[in-house]
């Protein structure tokens, strides 16, 4: 297969591929620590045609493509994540199959799946320490015998056979169809048919575990005491999963949303980019335009595309991105995520999400903009769609907490904070309900292997968070860009003051507020904290129910620039839209609710 593909690395430029080689594999098998391995640094990561999924892509050192596709037990349409994992696999040169030692009997279906559509294969045997340890025996001779395909025992986290991959891929071949099997021409329209595909799969299964039960023994596991069994056992205890998994979302929240989101950002953003970056920025669009001029203001000014947009990406979402990911990556390798995922299934499912939506509900309450790039551990597009609004409309993020703690004494101690919580609370369970009823489909079971726990790779961390952070802020920047032009034209246009003054009623008449406070939300829409800090000055000249409106109306109100932008890049324009304005309804019609029945019942 020839193609010319434009590969988006900062090194690389476009290139004719002569050869398209396809990762695949089941969850959990160390599949893209093999990815990041071959490529190192060159990898671009965009969403699969007509999907959210995304596919990781990377030049190999012979300047073959390397596609990586989503981990799946089977190629059968059955979820969005298969078809991109179909399509990928039927459309690649050769394929090299990622299983795991651990699990032969259950890996080996998808790759005789893959032999029986006639793809050239290599068989990539990972976790070959942790069998091992478990007194697993794999005969790898015999097993390329009944496969049919070369097979490379490795162990990626230490790169252990590794370096044998790329050599074995001139040995690639199609493998043993399994006698019986339909040609492949007729055989994705034969498994259309249930009956038909349960006699296929039948076929499968009995061929794999006849490979398995020829080339595995077991003996006797390694009965020295392992920390790694140790914890993988408590953490799944209901009372010691509870206790380590509030304290890791507590860390999370302490990392991400207190070390990184206030104090590392308020140095790169403040003395940083604030201090030294826009001001020469200034000088040097200042020295070709007039100050003042509305190109300046668009470039230079308060929102310009220059100044604010380096502000926010280099000063705020980079090392926001930059420390999600670490954290991400080391629960990610240590085994540790999907036990959280577990121990939080059974509250989430009622709201139409399963045990994964932990993540960013958490790191919301941090930063809403990385909270809803983390939607991205979701399994579906349904899910991701309930978990962003969520995090859009009801999560307060660390900038907006900061001002209501401190301005709830102002607004009537704890009997405001006793409203202030159920209201989101409620809004919160109300609108997961809704959504999860309105939503097409079912939202996915939490179906996931536990893997061994085990001490993460300091390089193998390091390598994959810099990838993903590259790649997140090359897909976001020109986005973010857009967002600060469209703002500073709104400034240099005049429409900032006319949305002033049309807002104005609304907070007068609606939410009997100052007709000040119209520019608070205005505000807020730019960046949370500025509409934080405008009611934290303007909170002196209200009353305790006021306060408590505004405090309730500013959280339920539409996400900052930086995370209706994300939003945007993540969930499209159309959802995008639908969500600023159910938000602006909300934020209102809660906020004069509210306010109402305070006036009316005395609480406060």
């Amino acid at each position: 297969m020839n193609a010319v593909l434009q590969v988006s690395s900062p090194s690389l430029n476009p290139v004719d591929i002569s050869e398209i080689i396809v990762l695949a594999g089941n969850p959990n098998v160390g599949k893209s620590v093999v990815f990041n391995a071959m490529t190192g640094l060159y990898t671009n990561v965009s969403n699969f045609p007509g999907t959210t999924v995304d596919i990781p892509k990377g030049m190999l050192p012979d300047k073959r493509l390397l596609k990586d596709t989503p981990g799946v037990y089977g190629i059968s349409n059955y979820s969005e994540e298969e078809f991109v994992a179909e399509q990928a696999i039927l459309s690649g040169d050769k394929i090299i199959n990622v299983v795991s030692a651990l699990s032969l009997e259950r890996d080996l279906f998808l790759t005789q799946q893959i032999i029986d559509y006639q793809k050239p294969l290599i068989v990539v045997l990972n976790q070959m320490d942790e069998a091992r340890n478990n007194g697993i025996e794999i005969d790898i001779a015999k097993l390329e015998k009944l496969l049919g395909v070369p097979v490379i025992p490795t162990v990626a986290t230490t790169g252990e056979g590794i370096a044998q991959i790329l050599p074995s891929l001139s040995q690639a071949t199609i493998g043993n169809v399994i006698p019986d099997c339909p040609p492949v021409d007729a055989l994705k329209e034969l498994e259309a048919d249930l009956g038909k595909r349960l006699q296929i799969y039948g076929l499968r299964r009995h061929h794999v575990n006849a490979v398995v039960s020829n080339v595995m023994s077991k003996g006797h596991a390694n009965t020295k005491f392992s920390w790694s069994r140790l914890f993988g056992k408590l953490f799944l205890n209901p009372v010691v999963g509870a206790i380590s998994g509030l304290g890791v979302m507590l860390l999370l929240y302490q990392v991400i949303g207190i070390w990184v989101a206030a104090d590392l950002v308020d140095i790169t953003e403040k003395k940083i980019m604030v201090a030294h970056v826009v001001p020469v920025v200034q000088t040097l669009v200042g020295s070709v335009l007039p100050k003042g001029s509305a190109f300046y203001i668009i470039l230079a000014g308060e929102f310009g595309v220059l100044t604010m947009s380096l502000q926010y990406i280099f000063g705020v979402l980079f090392p926001l991105i930059l420390g999600f990911y670490v954290y991400i990556s080391v629960l990610e390798d240590c085994g540790y995520l999907p036990r959280i995922a577990v121990l939080c299934d059974g509250l989430l499912t009622k709201i139409g999400l399963n045990g994964r939506a932990v993540i960013p509900i958490i790191l919301g309450f941090g930063c809403v903009t990385m909270a809803t790039v983390s939607t991205r551990v979701l399994a579906s597009q349904r899910e991701r769609t309930i978990a962003s609004t969520i995090l859009a409309i009801t999560i307060p993020c660390s900038a907006q907490i900061a001002v209501i703690v401190a301005l709830m004494a102002l607004a009537g101690g704890l009997k405001a904070w006793a409203i202030f919580l159920v209201i989101l609370v409620g809004i919160l369970l109300v609108l997961g309900t809704v959504l999860n009823k309105l939503l097409p489909g079912k939202s996915t079971s939490l179906i996931m292997d536990l893997p061994p726990m085990r001490l993460p790779g300091v390089k193998n961390i390091a390598r994959k968070t810099w990838v993903r952070t590259v790649v997140f802020l090359k897909e976001a920047a020109p986005l973010f860009m857009l967002g600060s032009l469209l703002v500073s034209v709104a400034q240099v246009t005049g429409f900032l003051t006319i949305a002033e003054r049309w807002l104005a009623p609304v907070t007068v008449n609606l939410l009997h507020l100052p007709q000040t406070t119209a520019r608070i939300f205005i505000m807020g829409m730019v960046r949370r904290d500025f509409g934080g800090a405008g009611l934290y000055f303007l909170a002196p000249h209200l009353s305790h129910i006021q306060i408590l409106t505004a405090l309730i109306t500013i959280a339920l109100f539409v996400p900052c620039i930086a995370s209706f932008t994300v939003f945007w890049k993540e969930r499209g324009l159309r959802e995008s839209s639908m969500l600023l304005a159910g938000s602006w309804l909300i934020a209102f019609a809660i906020g004069g609710l509210v306010c109402r029945l305070v006036e009316w019942t005395h609480i406060l």
